[in-house]
């Protein structure tokens, strides 16, 4: 539990990565294989520890079944996350979300509360969005 640690910036990252695919109570292949790509491949996550990603994931499905856990959620992933990811944490969220090829219901509605609870720009927000539903098209 997180109590017996603070979240590293890269355990953020993971964490919201998690809620993303949680958020709709299906956690689809296709989203474990992108969070497992981002950790196994993106400079970000270099030198990560993959021990903690039990520690993580186990967090984010505690305090979704906690009545305010989403805005705890959100507090640790603040208090560890330097403004300057904050993009960089929603795009891989966006990542995540269009992985199966769908944006739908609580997916879309986590996303939006990221983008919020990050105070990030709509137009920048649109542009990561985006690049995500390119990223993820399907023939």
């Amino acid at each position: 539990m997180i109590a017996d640690a603070p979240l590293s910036e890269q355990d953020a990252l993971l964490a919201l990565m998690i809620a993303v695919s949680a958020s709709d109570a299906d956690i689809r292949t296709a989203e474990l294989i992108k969070i497992n790509n981002a950790i196994n491949n993106l400079p970000i996550f270099a030198g990560y520890d993959e021990t903690h990603i039990p520690r993580v994931s186990q967090t984010v499905f505690d305090l979704f079944e906690q009545e305010d856990g989403l805005a705890a959620l959100f507090g640790l992933i603040r208090d560890a996350l330097p403004e300057r990811l904050f993009e960089t944490a929603y795009a891989f969220s966006c990542d995540v979300a269009a992985a199966d090829g769908k944006i739908l219901g609580p997916e879309a509605r986590m996303l939006e509360e990221i983008r919020e609870e990050l105070a990030l720009d709509r137009l920048h927000a649109a542009a990561i969005e985006r690049g995500a539903r390119a990223r993820h098209m399907t023939l």
